[in-house]
């Protein structure tokens, strides 16, 4: 069990908070291009803060403070122009970087600002960096930035704290009991077929590498030679889960933390191009938590069950009355290596997995996965992708 303390510093997303800080080192996915054609001026709620994300008329991308500086009126009501983005309520204008450009009826624009944060396009996905400079790079996940992909996203909001999201990522035996047997449990009880076996975990294990995480696990069946337990699957940190099947493709699973009790879920699915295979336009869906006549989440499918076991935690979960185990060494794992990167910028240092150098982002960076032969540190494939480096964990000074 840990403090209230410890908790409120692994879950909190503010400005001023220890977590906050951490996070807003990183940049984050918020929205699509999609929901721009759709409506160029978007609320967006991230880490706490209610800002506007909106293109104007030269079809540049801002991301400005919720409120006018003038009235204080919601800029989310606010009238794309060439210029900026124009309040509705007397025409004061803001640009890319907040600045006010224009004040209607006035004599002369006066120098006023409201908080703006750089924002780019990767992957048909918008993403947003709330942190100090110098800012990052906009990590060139293979994924996001290889042009011979097709990808789809689907977009739901959580009604819980992004870490009990994560957390589940790090813990590889509940895919035996909560996709295995409860989800045969939930099929038995709706008269559909038993979808999943359900072997027993034999044993599990983590790898660090330089941008989070190896998940691996064994089951019976299974020799030490299957990619499950050679490999496994990748955690980028702070919130991301790589799932993979093989060499078509896979999904990228990001949880935005908007704050302490809701998350932006992105299931960003992608397939790599084969000889033949067409471009397609990136589809893009939100869906919303379905809940059943008793208000429970509804785990009729694998992702489905995810949500249900994040929510059913609580808004955010208590952890002064959680008891882990050998068989959550994952999630102590995760929380310990969290707070280390609070630490670290706690000491004005960078935290884990920050892209500095703008070689290692080109033309893409290739995280090594299932089907694809594990790469050693700093190796660079003979296409050019950078390979990311994988060791042991106590290699990377945990003990486990």
């Amino acid at each position: 069990m840990i403090t209230k303390e410890m908790n409120e510093r692994l879950t909190q997303t503010g400005p001023e908070t220890p977590g906050g800080k951490m996070l807003r080192m990183y940049w984050h996915a918020i929205a699509t291009m999609n929901d721009l054609d759709k409506d160029p001026v978007r609320p967006i709620r991230l880490l706490s803060e209610d800002l506007v994300l909106y293109r104007d008329e030269a079809g540049r991308i801002g991301l400005v403070g919720n409120r006018c500086a003038h009235r204080g009126i919601s800029l989310a009501y606010g009238i794309p122009q060439e210029n900026g983005l124009r309040c509705a309520y007397h025409g004061w204008t803001y640009n890319q970087q907040g600045q006010v450009v224009d004040m209607p009826f006035e004599p002369a624009c006066l120098p006023l600002k409201i908080n703006a944060y750089p924002v780019q396009e990767m992957g048909g996905l918008i993403w947003a960096y709330l942190g100090p400079q110098p800012v990052p790079f906009l990590p060139r996940f293979e994924a996001y930035a290889r042009d011979d992909i097709n990808r789809s996203v689907l977009i739901k909001e959580l009604p819980c704290n992004w870490v009990q999201c994560m957390d589940n990522s790090m813990d590889p035996t509940h895919f035996e009991h909560l996709h295995g047997h409860y989800g045969n449990y939930y099929n038995r009880r709706h008269d559909k077929p038993e979808g999943m076996l359900t072997p027993p975990h034999r044993k599990i294990d983590f790898d660090m590498f330089e941008y989070g995480v190896y998940k691996r696990r064994l089951v019976d069946g299974q020799g030490e030679d299957s990619d499950d337990w050679r490999l496994g699957h990748p955690i980028l940190i702070p919130n991301t889960l790589v799932v993979v099947g093989g060499a078509w493709g896979g999904s990228y699973q990001i949880r935005t933390p908007m704050d302490d009790t809701h998350t932006l879920h992105f299931l960003y699915q992608f397939r790599y191009m084969r000889e033949g295979d067409e471009k397609q336009p990136f589809a893009v869906r939100h869906e919303e938590v379905r809940y059943d006549e008793l208000g429970r989440a509804i785990g009729d499918a694998v992702i489905p069950q995810d949500e249900m076991a994040w929510i059913g935690q609580g808004p955010i979960m208590d952890r002064t009355n959680e008891h882990l185990v050998t068989s959550d060494k994952g999630v102590i794992l995760y929380h310990n290596l969290i707070w280390e990167n609070i630490d670290k910028v706690e000491r004005g240092e960078d935290p884990m997995g920050l892209v500095r150098d703008p070689e290692v982002n080109e033309p893409f960076i290739h995280i090594a996965h299932e089907g694809v032969a594990r790469a050693g540190y700093a190796r660079v494939s003979t296409e050019g992708e950078k390979l990311a480096g994988v060791g042991t964990a106590a290699e990377w000074g945990w003990n486990r």
